[in-house]
């Protein structure tokens, strides 16, 4: 049984008390795929390390990938009562134990206050990956479910953000 905490939109928040590392991936990444394994064991051995490891699936949450602003994969973050840091080291078993328990996170520049994955500014960044995620699903609806042309789409998605500013304009 995994001892990786996998999060999401409803429990997110999590991450601001106690002590966390989590990793943001996508199923189909072979980078995150090469590190499950080292990430597991870091997991099981978390409760000598007074850590929660945790885990965010990016093609499942695009809002909490856009509230940690997250452009590469896998991302690794540490926090710590909700200082975020980014984790930028090796990715094995070793290197990640070290990283907790020699706290060399204290050495790295904590994530600015207004791009903390709980200010306003990454509220609304993660409103906009849902937003952008739903456009995406109403592209996919008309070009495949109706099959609409591709350029028929992007003209009315063109229309709609024409419309949608000349009236918010007036």
């Amino acid at each position: 049984r995994s001892r990786v905490q996998v999060l999401g939109g409803s429990n997110w928040s999590l991450v601001l008390q106690g002590q966390w590392m989590l990793e943001f991936y996508a199923p189909w990444c072979a980078a995150c795929q090469q590190i499950e394994l080292a990430w597991e064991s870091f997991a099981k051995e978390s409760e000598h390390l007074g850590i929660t490891v945790g885990k965010v699936d990016v093609t499942q949450e695009p809002g909490l990938s856009g509230r940690f602003f997250v452009t590469t994969l896998p991302t690794i973050y540490h926090a710590n009562d909700g200082v975020f840091r980014r984790y930028r080291g090796s990715r094995t078993l070793e290197d990640l134990q070290v990283y907790v328990l020699e706290r060399k996170w204290k050495a790295v520049e904590p994530v600015a206050g207004w791009r903390s994955p709980s200010s306003i500014m990454m509220h609304g960044m993660a409103g906009l990956f849902h937003l952008s995620g739903w456009i995406r699903q109403i592209h996919t609806y008309l070009t495949g479910t109706l099959g609409i042309h591709v350029w028929i789409s992007y003209a009315i998605f063109f229309l709609a953000t024409l419309l949608i500013g000349l009236f918010l304009g007036l």
